[in-house]
């Protein structure tokens, strides 16, 4: 999806504010999240493509795009003549006055932009529990596939969680592990080897995938 798209699934026009994209995110990751609708396999989906959807516009807009960075320049004496020069000349005349900001104020920047607003986290944080806790339900069940896709989708959301990518690695194992019993040996070798790919320095999780292996070659 590019921009344009995040904004439409959002049901956004494009360059909706900062607030807004927010906003609608909460309103409909509310209506279509898995915990309210657990067998319905097109709310998943659409919960899922809301996420991405999100996670791309957080990317692409911050809370400084909601406010006017240039009002000092446009309530100062010169700013009537840059409202009437091309956009090459506007874009030299930004940089200078850009160049007279002090190294304090430069650095603060990128700061501002890199820092999740609290609200954000907060919503990544019970993002986070009530996807746990559906993970959990579907390896109850025995619901695999919708139990990996949860998780991978979780995963993409959230890709520097490592107690995510660790439930991501435990559900490629279990999985595995079932699929032995069900004697699809070959499909259950490619999920041991992703759960050992996925979370390479849990140890525990190792040693189980190990044993799985040795199982393996006593069939084989």
């Amino acid at each position: 999806m590019d921009v344009v798209d995040c904004y439409r699934v959002l049901g956004l026009r494009s360059g909706a504010s900062f607030a807004d994209i927010k906003a609608s995110y909460r309103r409909l990751a509310q209506q279509y999240h898995p915990d309210i609708n657990p067998n319905d396999h097109k709310a998943k989906e659409k919960f899922i493509t809301l996420t991405e959807a999100y996670k791309l516009l957080l990317q692409a807009v911050t809370p400084a795009a909601d406010t006017p960075q240039q009002s000092s320049v446009k309530s100062s004496p010169k700013s009537s003549s840059r409202q009437t020069a091309t956009p090459q000349h506007q874009a030299t005349t930004q940089t200078k006055t850009y160049s007279t900001k002090t190294t304090t104020q430069q650095v603060a920047a990128p700061e501002q932009v890199k820092t999740k607003p609290p609200n954000v986290l907060e919503v990544e944080r019970r993002l986070k529990w009530n996807t746990y806790q559906q993970l959990q339900r579907f390896l109850r069940e025995r619901r695999f596939p919708q139990a990996i896709a949860l998780a991978e989708a979780l995963a993409e959301r959230l890709p520097e969680d490592a107690e995510i990518r660790q439930w991501q690695a435990i559900s490629y194992q279990i999985w595995g592990r079932a699929l032995i019993a069900e004697k699809q040996w070959l499909k259950a070798r490619i999920y041991l080897k992703k759960a050992l790919k996925t979370d390479p320095h849990n140890k525990s999780l190792v040693d189980e995938v190990e044993r799985d292996f040795q199982k393996l070659e006593q069939i084989f």
